[in-house]
Order: C-alpha cells, then structure tokens, then sequence
C-alpha cells in the first residue's frame, strides 16, 4: 500500500528522519492493521500510542477532541462523600419550589425560567453540598457566577435553608414593595445574596477567569492569601457564542489558573432551540478549550449507559455517538423506544444486534434521562477532578436534558425556555416522580403549593451541617467595609499649584497624581492602575520601573529597554495590570478589583485608563455589570472629546461617551477642564467611595492629550466643582451698558470659551462670564433630585439654578461632546440657552480645523455668543454677520 502521509505536505517534512526505513516499517504496521481490521482499529491502536506516550512524558501536541464518552469512567470515580438519599431529597424539593415559585408568579405575568435549573439541579447541589467554600471559614471562600436563568433553583435552596421566606418567593420579580426578589443575580437589589451579577451572557465567563487571576494578583502582591479560593462559572452551551465567553480562555491557560472551573451545562438548547442543530457542540467546545489550554472533562452519559459500552464490543456505539448530531439527541429524548431502535441502532447492522440485547426500558432509560450531569456521583467525580487538577483550569462538559423531571410538556421541547408554568396535574406528576410528600389537599385552592419538609427536618439539618462543614452559606456577599485613611495632601497639592508656564495635558495630570497618590504609606499599595496595552500612549511608562507590571511569571527575558531608565519590568508583584489589546478584559480586571472590598474583604482602588471611544461604546454593559455588583473605583477616557485626538479619524473621535455614562446611576460622570479640578475630584472620591460613609458608586473622568498651561486654582471653587459648575473667570465691563453674556464650558472646550470671552471684549464690546462646568451629569442628578423632592412636599432649588441665579445676559454652553451633553440641565437654567457641541462623525484633521469643521472654535463662541445677543435685541444682527465675514466663517 501506498504511504498516505507521502501524499500530503506535512510539517514533519522539514525534520530530518535518521532512520527512514523504521519509519517506514511503522507506517507500513498501520496499514496492515488498517486492512485486517479496518480503519477504527488503527485509530484505536494510535489513540492508544499517542496515550501511552504522554503518559511516558514523551512531548507530543495533544488531541484536541476525544470520543463522544465520559473523561472518567464509572470503574474510576472516587468515593461519595455523603449521603446520597439525602441529598437526592434535599435536590427534590429545590426542583419542586424553583417550579412553583415561577408558576404562581405566572398569575401576575411577571415571567420567570423554569427548564434551565430543572436541568441544572445536580450541578448546583453537588457543589453545595461537597465543594463551594463559604465565607464564614478561613479565607474568602469560593466565588460563584451562577448562570442568571437558574436564579430560580438557588432562591429555593435558600428557601429551604431559612434564608429565604414563602412570602419573599412569592414576589419573584415583584421588587418594588421592598420584599420581593430580583429576576436574576443582581447583588444591587439583593446584595446579601448575589455576589455577581450574570445574566448578561457572555460577561460571567469573563469576569470569573479574571476574578480568578486577580485572586493570584492579591495573592502574589501579599495583600490577601487567596489559596483557598476557588472560581465556579456556571454556563450554557448556547452562551459560548457571545464571544466575551470564549475571548480569555488562552489567558486562563497561560497564567495557569487552576483556581478556576467552569461547569458549561450541555442541554444542547438555547432560547429558541437546538444550539448546534446540525454539529455537536460538546465535541466543537472540547476542542476549543483543549486548544487553548484547559484540562477538559465530559461528563455526558449515566450509568445506564454502561451496559451499552460494554456490548459494544465492535465500536459501532462510539461511532454513532460521534456523528449524531445536537438536534437529533435532542428528537430522541422527545420520542418513543420504536422511534430509536429505527434512527439510531438502525444505522449499521452491529448497532441494530446490539439493540437485541437491549429491553425497552433500558433503551428509555438511556435515552430519556440518563445523563451525566444528572448522576450526583457523576457530577461529584468530575468537581474532584476538577479542583485536583493543577497547572491549567478546567471546563466540565456536563450533557443534561433541558426540562428535566418537568414532564414531557417541557423536557426537550425547543420552547421550553419560554414556557413559564405548569399545570396543576404536571405538578401532581412531577410530585410523584420526585417522591415528595406533598397531598392533593394541598392544591385545593388552585395554587400549587410550596413544599417544605420542616426547619428541624433532616433535610434541613443535613444541608445546614454540610455547609456549616464548608464555610456557611453560599451564595452569599459579605461587606466588612473599613474606611481607609485619606492620603497626605502633598500629592494634590501638586496640582492645585498649576503648571506654571509649563504646557501638560490634563491626562498627564492625572497619571502624576495617581503616580504620587501610588506612593503614600497607608493607601498606595492599594491602587491598581489597568491600561489595555496604550500606557506609554497616556504617560504611565514612569510608573514601569517603580510599580512593575504584574506577571504571575515575573520577568523571564532581559527587557530591550533595560538600559533606559523607565524601562519595561515585569515582575510577579507588580501592581499594574497592563492587558493585551482587550478593553472587554480591563474591564473585567477593573470589576474584579473594584469589588474585592467585598469578594475578598480588601479594598482597592482601580483606575482603568483607555482611549475614552473605547470604554463606553464597546464595553457599556460590562459598566452596568459594574454598577450591578457595587463596584468601585476611577474609569478614566483619555484622548476624550471628538476634537482633542488629531489625525485619527471617525472612530477615534469621542463626543458621546458622557451622553451613554449618563444613562448610568452608579456613574459619576466629569470633564474637568484644569489639574487642579483632577485633584479635586479624585481626593472627593477616595472619600465618598472609600471613606466612613462609603458610597456603591464609580466615577468616570475624561482627560484630553492637548498639552495646556494648568492654572492655579482660585480660592473657594472646591464645591462648584465637584457638584458640577464655578465662575471661573468673571469678564470685565467694556462699558457700563455693555451686554453680558455667560460662556459655560467643560474639558478642553474650556481654552476655546477663553479666546472667545477675549475676542467678544476686544473686539465687539460684548462682556462674557466664563464658568467652568465640571459635571454636566452631576448638575442633572441634582436638578432631578430636587424634582423628586418637589414631589414630596420638599422646597429644594437645583444647585445649577442657584448656581446662575441672577447671572446677567444668556447662557452659551459650549463642549468637545455632542449638544445633548450639556443640553441635559438645559430645563433647570433660568436664562436663555443654547448650546454648541460636536455633533456628528470625527474626522482626521488639525484641532483647529477639526473645531472650525464643528463649529466649536473661539470664533464660532463668538459668533454664536452674537448671534444669542442679536436675537435678544441686545446688539444689531448686522453684527453677526459683519463677525462671520471677520473671522472667515
């Protein structure tokens, strides 16, 4: 026979072959088992090989799938550690009240999930009762990102924990009267329970491999001994194509993560149906996180299914296993034992002898409900594994009928995830499939009932003394918040100097100040600045030498620049965090330490720098996952406004991201114009976020690159800026009747308002106040509180009202944003407004030019400033147009 592999060009064929006619001899053995025993023969005996020699610790690339089959066979699972018949009652109950507490729900059509925790349950309880670490033992305890659509099943195991009242499961997804409970983990709304928020998928498998990380980070940094923490994510198959699930799993490899598994729950549905109709999606998952590095585990098939491996002495079952796809498994579960026979052992004729072999009820049993996911000593045997394994995280491939025990009517059916109830006589059936006490007196009033088997039971007491064995309840989010102390004001006083007449960006002003802020006694070793690849790109290189880049490995190589005095060192206690080009895993670093005051009982103060485009716009939801779990911490836009980043085009060019950051509650949201304002605002929030009276807020600065003298800051301005608004300079009187008008301006926008107060006064005679407005959100929140106080019976004036109160002439306002920024306070303005702003699509061009395309340059304030006064009558029209003609307009 011919040699196959001669055939194709391989990499093999650029090593050097010292004995070819070995080789040959080798090749030549393949092919005569190929022909006396066939092909799945020969691929047996190389799988075999190739097993063996990893085993001997011979170097070879791995098999990136594996036969449709469990990782662990029955014949190698470890002992049980507790009582099964228990636990199989105490996971009854939870089926039966996540259940429930949807179906009376339905009544006030609020909604909510059944089919995906009746699919889970085995998944949950088994780490309940066997592995997640509480937080009442020794460290922090595990973290749990719970897969938001189970959210049902764990309000029943808190149910039946006492955690949880009938009262408060009756008003699922009812929040508003203050006793109800949330859809999905919130820890805003339910913040004793959930720890992380997850229902918006595909952020939950990104934050727990950065969770995991940055235990490591506060583990090598000797901030917190994290050993004993372990991160569970909890995921669907259907959510691995959001690609944040899929975006860190080389990280996750690379850095070695061991403290980190998910459990990917493979009922091989998504919201509408089949997740790979025509493929299979455990093989196609297997093969990714085997490429990229993970220890994978397949926990597909019950013990049931061990007879049938057994028959299968020919490999015709593997073989089929292996090229049935999704949508068919899915068919089998939903028809009769005929219908198999036929379509599956019906394949090829070892199939269909097999089959003989086989009563009804076994092939029922295999097909309906023997799954690995749903076998507590399967499921046990894979979380072993799992938290065993060193030098690489681990998935679990866990095959599951989605719907499981809820009936027919659900199990399997593609619109199961939107089915919200079942009916009384479903109920009755699944009671007693579960083999719960519950009588049909108890559904007389046409409600199904809540199940309980009393607080003394021995359930309860089971299921409490085996988390109390564990660390206490989980989940659970736990807050020892201790203030820290504030920093020495040296650090800001820097800044409130002003630059002098030396020119600096308002975003090397920040990066000096966190840079000194990084080096006091008490607080320092708390900052963790986070930059997606671009340090250098904001100044931040002077911090390389001096903090050290954070790598679990330290430094391996000798940095090309080590000859430079701010050279590139990493170091496995560095303290920052510089990513890859990912903003979406910044910001999961951000989250993960903007909430380790929590998780981890440690505060932090993150700072999360990146080109403002960039934060708002591509990873919004990851700020709102923020906001949800009460994080912490300073979001920083750099290079921000539409006109401040020369040459870079559309896409670069921010003039939206406070207009998106103002839909957000938590966010507290400013454009400081000067150095000193920076200071002003950082050192207020280090108090409300991290001091006696700590608030659950983020603050979000945009700094521009434009290198500007900072002035020194004026006397008394300290609490116009942080609530939004100060006179920063007062025109002077051209004359006595001359007209007045107010210039209000924010960030960079700040210099042109300036050159147009000079160019009003020189050159038309016009006197302009100019303010600096630091917040236009803050000045929003305020008015709207105020409205909110009016309607209480409360006389409250917005601060921006009494800010301007008497303030002669219009109102000009004028940014590097869009006119919806400024316009949000536009109601609460009692003069005349108006506003320019940078509406539209950037553009590459000078600044100048830039700003004279949007109209937002000193000339155009000047003109639009005329223009306010001519339609008030204050001036002749003539005047506007003779300005246009002047300044080339």
């Amino acid at each position: 026979m011919t040699d196959p592999v001669a055939k194709l060009p391989s990499e093999l064929d650029q090593l050097p072959d010292r004995d070819p006619e070995e080789t040959a001899e080798w090749a030549a053995s393949l092919d005569a088992v190929t022909k006396a025993a066939g092909p799945h023969r020969a691929a047996y005996l190389m799988r075999r090989s190739l097993q063996h020699a990893e085993g001997a610790g011979i170097a070879l690339p791995k098999l990136l799938e594996t036969d449709y089959v469990n990782t662990i066979p029955t014949s190698a699972e470890p002992a049980f550690d507790g009582d099964l018949e228990m636990e199989s009652k105490i996971t009854a109950w939870n089926r039966w009240n996540a259940a429930a507490m949807v179906t009376r729900g339905a009544r006030y059509g609020v909604g909510g999930h059944i089919a995906t925790f009746a699919s889970a349950a085995w998944l949950y309880e088994t780490g309940f009762n066997h592995f997640f670490r509480g937080k009442e033992g020794d460290g922090s305890g595990d973290q749990l990102y719970i897969q938001g659509h189970a959210s049902p099943g764990i309000y029943a195991r808190a149910f039946l924990d006492g955690r949880i009242s009938e009262q408060q499961l009756d008003n699922f997804r009812q929040e508003s009267g203050g006793d109800g409970l949330p859809s999905y983990p919130h820890p805003r709304r339910l913040p004793w329970l959930w720890e992380f928020p997850t229902v918006s998928m595909g952020l939950g498998p990104l934050s727990a491999i950065y969770q995991a990380r940055f235990n490591r980070y506060l583990a090598n940094r000797n901030i917190k001994d994290t050993s004993n923490s372990h991160v569970w994510a909890f995921l669907g198959d259907g959510e691995m194509d959001e690609p944040e699930s899929t975006a860190a799993l080389a990280l996750a490899a690379r850095e070695q993560l061991d403290n980190l598994t998910f459990v990917i729950n493979c009922n091989l549905q998504r919201l509408d149906g089949p997740v790979r109709a025509n493929f299979r999606v455990v093989q196609e998952l297997e093969g990714a996180f085997r490429g990229a590095g993970w220890n994978v585990i397949k926990t597909l098939w019950g013990n049931a299914w061990d007879e049938l491996f057994q028959l299968d002495t020919t490999g015709a079952l593997i073989r089929r296993l292996r090229e049935v796809p999704d949508a068919q498994f899915q068919t089998y579960a939903t028809r009769d034992v005929a219908y198999i026979r036929e379509h599956f052992f019906g394949a090829e004729p070892a199939l269909a002898e097999l089959a003989k072999l086989l009563s009804d009820a076994k092939i029922a049993e295999c097909f309906y409900s023997s799954r690995g996911g749903h076998e507590a000593r399967k499921v046990y045997a894979a979380y072993r594994a799992a938290v065993e394994h060193k030098g690489a995280p681990t998935v679990i491939l866990a095959q599951t009928v989605k719907g499981y025990t809820l009936g027919k009517g659900f199990e399997s059916k593609n619109a199961n995830h939107q089915m919200k109830k079942l009916s009384i006589d479903e109920f009755k059936g699944m009671r007693e499939l579960l083999g719960l006490p519950i009588p049909d007196s108890a559904f007389e009033s046409g409600l199904v009932p809540y199940g309980h088997p009393g607080a003394d039971s021995p359930e309860v007491r089971y299921l409490q003394e085996r988390r109390a064995a564990l660390g206490g309840p989980a989940p659970a989010r736990r807050v020892h918040a201790v203030a820290l102390p504030e920093p020495e004001e040296r650090a800001f006083k820097a800044l409130y100097k002003g630059s002098g007449k030396q020119e600096m960006a308002t975003t090397m002003a920040f990066v000096r100040l966190v840079k000194d802020l990084m080096r006091d006694k008490e607080t320092g070793r708390r900052w963790v600045p986070i930059v997606p690849d671009e340090a250098r790109t904001f100044g931040m290189e002077s911090l390389f030498p001096s903090a050290g880049i954070y790598s679990p490995l330290g430094q391996t190589y000798d940095p090309v620049d080590r000859d430079q005095l701010m050279y590139y060192k990493e170091a496995k206690d560095g303290q920052i965090l510089n990513e890859g080009i990912t903003e979406a895993g910044a910001m999961a670093d951000f989250i993960a330490a903007a909430t380790s005051y929590a998780t981890h009982g440690e505060t932090m103060i993150p700072f999360y720098i990146f080109y403002s485009m960039f934060g708002w716009q591509r990873t919004g939801d990851q700020m709102w996952q923020l906001a949800d779990q009460l994080g912490k911490g300073f979001i920083v836009g750099a290079t921000a406004g539409r006109t401040t980043l020369t040459g870079e085009g559309l896409q670069h060019a921010d003039g939206h991201s406070h207009l998106i950051a103002s839909t957000n509650p938590a966010s507290l949201n400013y454009d400081p114009a000067f150095a000193y304002e920076i200071a002003v605002i950082v050192k207020d929030g280090l108090r409300r976020m991290y001091g006696p009276q700590a608030e659950d807020v983020f603050y979000y600065l945009t700094v521009y690159n434009e290198p500007k003298q900072q002035p020194a800051m004026p006397e008394g301005v300290e609490e116009g800026i942080v609530k939004g608004l100060y006179r920063f300079k007062e025109g002077a009187p051209a004359a006595e009747d001359a007209p007045r008008i107010q210039l209000l301006g924010s960030g960079t926008a700040i210099h042109w308002v300036l050159e147009a107060q000079e160019l009003l006064a020189a050159d038309w005679g016009v006197t302009a106040d100019v303010w600096s407005a630091t917040s236009w959100g803050e000045l929003r929140r305020d008015a709207l509180d105020s409205d909110a106080a009016l309607l209480r019976g409360e006389e409250r004036v917005p601060y921006v009202t009494q800010a301007l109160s008497g303030a002669p002439g219009p109102v000009l306002a004028v940014s590097d944003w869009m006119r919806a920024v400024p316009d949000q306070i536009s109601q609460w303005v009692e003069q005349d407004w108006s506003s320019l702003g940078t509406d539209g699509f950037g553009l590459s061009d000078t600044r100048a030019g830039a700003r004279r395309h949007f109209g937002v340059d000193a000339e155009s304030v000047a003109v639009a400033a005329l223009a306010q006064l001519a339609r008030r009558g204050e001036i002749p029209a003539s005047k506007v147009k003779e300005a246009r003609e002047k300044y080339g307009m």
